[in-house]
């Protein structure tokens, strides 16, 4: 089975080698580098076996992309501590959403009448959209961007329905195809990142309940998150627009 692997940085200037990745589940990682050929240095090289290829990376690199800890000890917090973040916030707040459907969302009254007639009626005065406006309103700035798949699923279209409530709010919503996503490689990860300084990486279980969230500070990697979220960002298709793509595919 074809393991997935990330992307953790670079310091090269022009996004080239040396670079480091992670392989995502396991403790492996994975560096990129200029290959080490010339024989008299390959023969000061210890255990160096038949298969095995050497390869020159900065110490800069790996400081600054590889493991800090030899067994990292996430930082959890809960539902009602991760719902005070969007309370707090100073000036950013940025999600990627990934997943073919949320438990949260069938609970919603709203997704049996989605599912039943197709539409529903945008409820802009709830909770959710109460914050946001005081929030946008404030100067802040909130956006998303939706991965969805070329097959759109039922859960993905009660979202993209009702993406007009989250824009009413002040939020930028955004998509981008499955396959444009994985060829830009972005992870198959739901995170929010505040202010450019705190990522909250999203934990579910396999019945799409959320349970709660990661909390990640350390710099390297909420700057690598801060890269995805450029990634994701560009070019990604402005809600509406979207929706009418959508629709032109189901005619």
């Amino acid at each position: 089975m074809t393991r997935r692997i990330r992307f953790n940085g670079t310091d090269s200037k022009n996004g080239g080698c040396p670079a480091v990745h992670e392989v995502v589940g396991t403790d492996d990682f994975i560096v990129q580098g200029i290959p080490v050929t010339d024989p008299d240095e390959v023969s000061q090289l210890r255990h160096l076996g038949p298969d095995d290829v050497a390869v020159v990376v900065p110490r800069e690199t790996l400081v600054n992309h590889g493991p800090k800890e030899l067994v990292r000890v996430p930082k959890l917090i809960d539902l009602e501590e991760f719902g005070r973040l969007f309370e707090t916030f100073e000036h950013t707040a940025w999600r990627l959403e990934t997943r073919g459907r949320y438990q949260s969302d069938t609970e919603d009254p709203t997704f049996d009448e989605f599912v039943r007639e197709g539409r529903f009626d945008l409820d802009t005065d709830d909770e959710w959209s109460q914050l946001m406006r005081r929030q946008t309103s404030a100067g802040k700035t909130v956006g998303r961007v939706r991965i969805v798949d070329e097959a759109p699923t039922v859960g993905q279209r009660f979202l993209l329905a009702d993406a007009p409530r989250n824009a009413a709010a002040g939020e930028d919503m955004r998509y981008l195809w499955r396959g444009e996503a994985d060829d830009r490689n972005l992870p198959h990860e739901d995170f929010w990142i505040f202010d450019s300084r705190l990522v909250a990486f999203l934990r579910f279980d396999d019945e799409d309940v959320l349970h709660g969230a990661e909390i990640i500070t350390d710099p390297a990697e909420v700057n690598r998150y801060m890269q995805l979220r450029d990634i994701a960002t560009h070019g990604a298709i402005p809600h509406d627009v979207f929706a009418e793509r959508v629709a032109q595919l189901d005619k």
